[in-house]
């Protein structure tokens, strides 16, 4: 999600290709032609968690752990938020198992160490589903039963709601599997409290409605590597003209929705401030993707300059974002 590599629009600009079968045996076949020569490492072993998605995930995670009401034990919040880091990237390798075919044949993921043939798929299965296990039994027992079954649940949400049913079926896989990233500050929450409450669930809908915005201005650069691959993401199947309108609207519904927090008076002043600033950044980011200079049918004529820039900055609006909140309930 957070690694893209320049990808132009100048194939696949019909949609999507008809199915795999269409890409060069060549393609298909290099993860298991690999030299003998190519072992892996414990680098390559760290890349199977996707640790700069991890990133996101453990900050959010935490925070929500932070804003929580209540009382935990230091070391027993270092270990729930090594168990939300440990099962998302168990997540992350179980997806890079299920999608090592399409990695192979797009451009910013065959250096993976699965296409690239440096770590076998049976074996990143396993890596995966033993990190999984490992993170919900030790959650539970560290903190509760109802946040083991919480992270439980988003790492099943991610695997077999998202990867497996969603990712290859629909343009809307990221709107409805934006959810998957959107539990860790619950999770974080329910480690301290033991229960739900409003303000975990206002946590988890601003990530879920930030994530169409955020992967669909990825997508907008990274369109002919969906292409070739036969993935359904929004702007392979409606175009990109479309897209940037998406990108704008859940981005203006966004805004005021990261304010209800401060509107119910769940967050001080320092929040709402920063939440409204960082919001109107974000649509002004979002209003240069819509106005990028585009030819007939929608392309970019600037390489997609403006989805670049929105994609880094959502990144930072996120952590920004979830840092006021703490601050807020720390300082105000």
């Amino acid at each position: 999600m957070t690694d893209p590599n320049q990808v132009g629009h100048g194939q696949d600009r019909e949609g999507i290709q008809p199915s795999l079968a269409s890409v060069s045996a060549a393609a298909i076949q290099g993860p298991h032609m690999a030299s003998e020569e190519a072992f892996s490492s414990a680098g390559d072993w760290l890349a199977l968690l996707k640790p700069r998605v991890m990133t996101l995930v453990v900050f959010t995670g935490w925070i929500g752990l932070v804003v929580a009401p209540g009382h935990i034990h230091p070391v027993l919040a270092f270990t729930a938020i090594l168990c939300i880091a440990v099962a998302a990237g168990a997540a992350g390798a179980i997806n890079m198992w299920y999608d090592r075919d399409i990695d192979a044949i797009m451009r910013r993921t065959a250096g993976r160490p699965i296409p690239a043939g440096r770590i076998g798929a049976s074996e990143a299965l396993g890596y995966g589903i033993t990190l999984s296990a490992f993170a919900v039994v030790v959650m539970a027992l560290a903190t509760n039963a109802m946040a083991a079954a919480v992270l439980a649940f988003s790492i099943f949400f991610y695997v077999f709601i998202y990867t497996m049913w969603l990712k290859r079926r629909t343009p809307q896989n990221i709107v409805i599997g934006g959810a998957a990233g959107a539990f860790p500050p619950v999770i974080g929450w329910v480690a301290v409290t033991g229960g739900f409450d409003l303000m975990p669930v206002l946590l988890f809908t601003i990530v879920f409605f930030w994530t169409p915005p955020h992967f669909w201005s990825l997508s907008l650069f990274a369109h002919a590597d969906y292409a070739r691959a036969g993935v359904p993401m929004l702007p392979v199947v409606a175009g990109a003209r479309h897209t940037r309108w998406q990108i704008m609207l859940y981005t203006v519904f966004l805004v005021p929705l990261t304010l209800v927090p401060w509107a119910l008076h769940l967050t001080g002043m320092a929040y709402g401030i920063s939440a409204l600033v960082l919001g109107l950044g974000f649509i002004v980011c979002a209003i240069r993707v819509l106005r990028d200079r585009q030819d007939a049918v929608g392309i970019s004529l600037t390489n997609d300059a403006p989805a670049r820039s929105a994609f880094k900055y959502s990144i930072l609006y996120l952590f920004v974002l979830f840092a006021a909140l703490a601050v807020d309930y720390h300082v105000g």
